[in-house]
């Protein structure tokens, strides 16, 4: 009979990230399987995290707090990882895909003498067998996959399940941790000068501009003063997040470009896959490489004044052939 294991390192602040959340409403397919569940937690402070999967459906949860797991470094998240899985004895380990989890999952299967499986999208009561669905080759191909080895560790993808809400109470039990010997130290944390707060994940609205704001318009002028004031306005009112063409990303830094796009904010093929509610494309053809990234997308529309472009082909729910620019001064006015 499986044993399945919800693991995952805390935030700073002792609590579960978003992603944390989701994954942990995603190990509801233990009661799905009628068979047991735990949760591993491990970081400088894990007790916040427990009160968040109260009513989850978990057992009990095994944590594990040292100063050793205040930042994420390989050896330790590793050992940490491997500790909690043994004393639970997890035949299933479920974990969200973030920068710290993912870093260690290969090698904690490894540990376990296990399999490892990363970027699921749904995990599935197959008839009382565990199988998952991921996508592969830049999210065209949607497979459905299971194992019979043993221990096997899934990775959660953030955004494919709500976020659990906490209720009543949830016990916890404290797991012994000798933190191996680590040639590396955490001196402070330097972050890069930044200028607008352009990525919101957790933002209902993602609006992705294109490279048409950086070209002439009608008049023959470059508005980019322009583009850039109403595209932030927009941002600023609404909380949307920002995306970018790879031809609008590219631009950055070669004259007439946004200020505030880089590579970061890239949505395609070769970009990030979002998954926000709802999505605007402006001054964008929706050609496939970018649209591609468009993919878990609830609700898409798009403004062109080409009524023939990519998003005319069935790639949007609505098209607006219109001015960008129009369009969008309207919009902050209303807002």
């Amino acid at each position: 009979m499986e044993t399945i294991l919800f693991l995952s390192s805390s935030e700073s602040d002792g609590r579960l990230s978003r992603a944390g959340l989701e994954a942990a409403a995603a190990s509801a397919l233990a009661k799905a399987l009628g068979v047991k569940s735990r949760a591993g937690l491990f970081g400088a402070s894990a007790a916040p995290a427990v009160a968040q999967l109260a009513g989850a459906g978990f057992e009990k949860a095994f944590i594990i707090e040292s100063a050793a797991l205040a930042q994420g470094r390989y050896a330790t998240d590793a050992a940490a990882a491997q500790a909690l899985a043994k004393v639970s004895a997890a035949s299933l380990v479920l974990a969200p895909s973030n920068a710290r989890i993912q870093r260690v999952a290969a090698g904690l299967a490894q540990r376990l003498g296990g399999v490892v499986d990363t970027h699921a999208t749904e995990l599935l009561n197959d008839g009382g067998v565990v199988a998952l669905r991921r996508w592969y080759y830049r999210q065209r191909l949607l497979a459905k996959q299971s194992r019979t080895a043993r221990p096997w560790v899934i990775t959660v993808d953030a955004g494919t399940a709500p976020a659990h809400v906490a209720s009543g109470s949830l016990d916890s039990e404290a797991v012994a941790f000798s933190a191996p010997a680590s040639r590396s130290q955490v001196t402070g944390l330097r972050s890069p000068s930044s200028g607008p707060q352009t990525i919101r994940p957790d933002a209902a609205l993602l609006l992705v501009a294109g490279a048409g704001w950086c070209k002439k318009q009608a008049d023959g002028a470059l508005r980019v003063p322009d583009a850039e004031r109403l595209i932030l306005g927009f941002l600023d009112k609404t909380q949307a997040s920002l995306g970018g063409s790879k031809s609008v990303v590219d631009q950055t830094g070669d004259g007439a470009s946004l200020s505030f796009m880089s590579h970061v904010n890239q949505v395609g093929q070769t970009g990030s896959t979002p998954r926000h509610a709802k999505g605007l494309s402006t001054c964008c053809h929706g050609e496939e490489p970018h649209v591609v990234g468009w993919r878990f997308v609830g609700e898409r529309r798009a403004v062109n004044l080409n009524a023939g472009c990519g998003w005319a082909q069935g790639k949007a729910d609505v098209l607006y052939v219109a001015d960008a620019f129009q369009v969008m001064e309207a919009l902050n006015k209303l807002l």
